[in-house]
């Protein structure tokens, strides 16, 4: 594993040192994107895994976090910028990327905010390895995909997931889900609660960011639940319950009925520092300045947070 400059005409980044990390898994290699800004101590920024899951969606919250933090960014495996080979997208390939990224590149007790399904890696990690975090911020924390959620079990999912995979099926059952329409729609019921930021600027870069060859392997995984790291509210409450290290949570007030019941879950526990603030599941990029208000004196270390 190593870490080199990625210079990349085309990259898609804040304006931060964009950098690979190149990473095995089960004797494949992978490129891994990340970008780093600011200096200090290092911060790293999770995105929520979904569709159009992008580092680029943490990107005004880490220009924000730069004055205080040295701030790095990351492509998941499957995502945004880094490689995308037909692998199968699984708990295992995630919680072992994340174990090595931290220890490789950041190697030091770190603070960490982490969107949607990053949470429950986040979660694992720290308890695994409790000298990994220093603090844990998780912004509308989620830890079960879109099918299960809905009520799919998973003989269900498993075939929807196998469909997607397919060679041409699959490619044109992806098509059809992440049309630009329909992603729009997606964004207005689950992820923005103010279309008028969903411009048409907005929404093309979000359309090709699922454009990418291979795109649809891991975005199938999640969708299908296949990467759930954890299957039971009382497991993932279990991780938070077993944390050395200080946490926060932001509420997304206006999160899918299921999805705030769980976040509230959380906020209920010992120790547990929590705020609400307006947005959905994709608060950190529609609301970003009001996160980090809400996040930074306890980043900080500072009382009355």
């Amino acid at each position: 594993m190593s870490t080199n400059l990625l210079s990349i005409d085309n990259a898609v980044g804040f304006g931060g040192v964009v950098q690979e990390f190149l990473w095995n898994w089960e004797n494949q290699s992978l490129r891994v994107v990340y970008e780093t800004l600011g200096h200090g101590s290092p911060l790293l920024l999770l995105p929520a895994f979904s569709s159009v899951s992008s580092r680029q969606e943490m990107g005004e919250i880490a220009r924000l976090l730069a004055p205080h933090f040295q701030v790095v960014a990351v492509d998941w495996p499957g995502f945004g910028e880094s490689s995308r080979p037909s692998l199968d997208y699984r708990p295992e390939l995630y919680e072992q990327f994340l174990t090595d990224f931290v220890n490789s590149v950041l190697n030091t007790a770190i603070n960490v905010l982490a969107a949607g399904h990053a949470a429950s890696y986040v979660l694992k990690l720290a308890v695994k390895q409790p000298t990994s975090f220093s603090k844990i911020v998780l912004v509308a924390p989620t830890w079960r995909g879109p099918l299960p959620t809905m009520g799919a079990n998973p003989q269900i999912a498993g075939m929807v997931r196998g469909l997607v995979r397919s060679p041409i099926v699959g490619q044109f059952l992806y098509k059809l889900n992440t049309q630009p329409s329909f992603l729009n729609w997606m964004y207005r019921r689950h992820v923005f609660v103010d279309a008028a930021r969903l411009t048409p600027s907005f929404m093309e870069k979000k359309w090709q960011t699922t454009q990418q060859p291979g795109a649809r392997f891991a975005s199938a995984a999640f969708v299908t639940g296949n990467i759930d790291a954890v299957h039971a509210q009382s497991d993932f409450l279990g991780l938070v319950k077993s944390l050395s290290a200080p946490l926060m949570i932001v509420i997304a007030e206006s999160s899918p009925p299921k999805s705030k019941a769980e976040m509230e879950a959380i906020s209920t526990l010992p120790a547990v520092s929590s705020v609400v603030l307006p947005g959905s599941l994709g608060l950190h990029e529609e609301y970003p300045a009001e996160v980090l208000e809400a996040v930074l004196p306890f980043l900080l270390n500072k009382e009355n947070f």
